[in-house]
């Protein structure tokens, strides 16, 4: 595809954030996306209950749409990653949007179409102007059903990306979710948007589906034609124009690399994760769903550390039943076996919200009735969860583990519920394991500072550093505005994690690490240093973890820590862990 020597044009580089990694290279297709024209009428008294018809009809036809999408998606990779149309869902189910639509068409006696269009565009600026970019970022959800709402009044298909019949790298200012998801893998090579960030619908979408993708290059359409050439990095967050010969043997090398260092990492698959001078380090699989258990063999780990339960709660009016719940862990539990898997209790609140449930609109709700705290106000819903933890308990290695402790007295309320479903079970003549093993997540300060009281109380802990950060130094990272602040090796949080460690193991319990800083192998060194006994990431950075520990020294990785624990500056940390990380592992980076 490159042009002949003597005609190159000039190579051009374009930078943004990468959000989904791999590298392709292609012709462009740049998608410019046309809103549909929103016809106006003016409608009669007698009119708005046919108005009222067509809208109730759309909404169905929308719904049948997303869960047609959704149903498409759990089977090519997982209901985890289906779950995101459950936002889309939320939006047609809103009965304020709703209610608000047919009092606007009583009220204006415009077509439901020109009325809810203007319904939905208030909604979308409202939330547009909200400081929360988690908030931010559902305006896309927003305008992505609101659109096909509206194709849905005017009786027009669904508009998609896939209409070329030649493989592309897709040029767009922006994406939605059903657009990502409903992308062909052999017609789309990558994608690159001018809008967008990490943590949207349609970049979690593109790491599931494993296309190549960088967003955030401002401009980016202006400036490309279709039938460009480019090379698309999803590593380092780079479109290139033109791309030199230099520029495709260098990035072919890198592929290769790639390529192979992937099936060395398969070999490690039933080899320990242990240091090279003998220190054990159990790793770990964090999963949401029972469907993700396959990865969690292929990839090596020791079993589970972190089993997030709140996807077993979503898109359904009531929460599940003891039983579907005590199902699902018993599930786990025999295929991991005879390895163990820690179960979370339900963690709701923040930013996960769940149908069926009594979640109150709070004005800060990382700082309201979230998680532990909902729980013990609901036994109605904690209760039937810890049932089934017990029982299932009785057919592998389960333990249990409490998220957002604060302090011993909501530990020891926690205990005290445990100890009455215990009590409940032996009436009933169930069977349930006795001694269930109880830990608790470390992610508040308060935890960590009085770890060495709640080390009395558990069988171990396990710091999730994603909230400890954000709540020791006060940073949403979902906010772009601070989100450079959100500093993992800010010496509050090395301090934190150190404190919470040395207790554990003053009461002889052991400590794992079940948050992002566990998956990236440039904290490796780190971790190992301050003393953590587990590490618990994701299936698929499980065996980069695994080489990782594997080349390093404990001794050097102690020496580490000592030396970045007196230094007390970030910056200086980071380039430490890099320096120590490319010398023992360089071939990861």
């Amino acid at each position: 595809m490159s042009p002949e020597a003597g005609h190159l044009k000039p190579e051009k580089r374009f930078s943004g954030i990468p959000v989904s990694p791999g590298i392709a290279h292609g012709n462009v297709f740049v998608h410019w996306f046309e809103e549909d024209e929103i016809p106006i009428r003016n409608i009669t008294p007698e009119q708005v209950s046919e108005e009222v018809s067509r809208f109730e009809t759309a909404l169905i036809a929308t719904r049948a749409e997303l869960l047609d999408i959704q149903e498409r998606i759990a089977n090519a990779i997982g209901a985890k990653d289906a779950s995101i149309f459950d936002a889309h869902l939320l939006v047609i189910e809103d009965r304020t949007l709703i209610d608000e639509v047919l009092k606007a068409l009583d009220r204006d006696r415009y077509n439901v179409e020109y009325v809810f269009h203007r319904v939905a565009e208030r909604y979308c600026k409202s939330l547009s102007e909200i400081k929360d970019a988690y908030l931010r970022e559902r305006v896309v959800d927003i305008e992505d059903v609101a659109r096909r709402v509206i194709r849905n009044l005017l009786g027009k298909a669904p508009k998609t990306v896939n209409n070329l019949e030649r493989a592309h790298i897709l040029v767009s200012h922006d994406l939605s979710p059903s657009d990502t998801a409903l992308m062909s893998r052999e017609l789309v090579l990558g994608f690159c948007t001018e809008a967008g960030s990490r943590t949207s619908h349609t970049a979690i979408m593109a790491r599931s589906m494993d296309i190549p993708a960088v967003v955030g290059i401002h401009g980016v359409c202006s400036e490309l034609n279709t039938g460009d050439h480019v090379l698309l990095d999803g590593y380092n967050g780079v479109l290139i124009l033109n791309p030199s010969p230099e520029t495709l043997r260098e990035y072919g090398e890198i592929e290769s690399k790639k390529e192979e260092i992937e099936e060395n990492l398969e070999l490690l698959r039933d080899t320990l994760s242990t240091t090279r001078d003998g220190k054990r380090i159990i790793l770990s699989a964090n999963i949401e769903l029972p469907d993700e258990l396959n990865d969690v063999i292929a990839s090596g780990a020791e079993g589970i550390g972190l089993f997030r339960t709140e996807f077993l709660f979503l898109n359904r009016s009531t929460p599940p039943s003891e039983e579907e719940q005590y199902e699902n862990y018993r599930l786990v539990a025999e295929k991991v076996a005879p390895h163990g898997v820690i179960i979370r209790t339900l963690d709701i609140g923040g930013d996960k919200f769940i149908n069926g449930l009594d979640l109150v609109e709070e004005q800060n709700s990382f700082l309201g009735c979230r998680a532990i705290r909902f729980c013990l106000r609901h036994p109605e819903v904690f209760k039937p969860q810890l049932r089934a933890i017990l029982r299932a308990a009785k057919h592998g290695n389960i333990r249990l583990m409490y998220p957002m402790i604060s302090g011993v007295e909501e530990l020891l309320q926690a205990n005290a519920v445990l100890e009455e479903c215990k009590k409940e079970l032996r009436a009933e003549e169930k069977e349930f394991r006795e001694d269930l093993e109880v830990g608790i997540m470390i992610e508040i300060p308060s935890a960590a500072l009085c770890a060495r009281l709640l080390a009395k109380h558990v069988r171990f802990f396990s710091i999730g550093t994603n909230d400890l950060i954000q709540y020791s130094i006060a940073v949403n990272r979902l906010n772009d505005e601070i989100a450079h602040l959100y500093d993992p090796v800010h010496p509050a949080v090395l301090q934190l994690i150190q404190m919470t460690v040395e207790a554990a193991h003053a009461e002889k319990i052991w400590v794992g690490v079940c948050g992002e800083m566990a998956g990236d192998i440039l904290y490796t060194p780190l971790l190992i240093g301050l003393g953590v006994d587990e590490l618990s990431a994701g299936a698929s950075v499980v065996p980069h973890v695994k080489k990782a520990v594997q080349s390093l020294d404990a001794k050097v990785c102690k020496e580490l820590t000592e030396e970045v624990m007196l230094s007390g500056d970030s910056s200086k940390t980071t380039a430490r862990c890099e320096e120590v990380s490319r010398a023992h592992y360089p071939d990861l980076f």
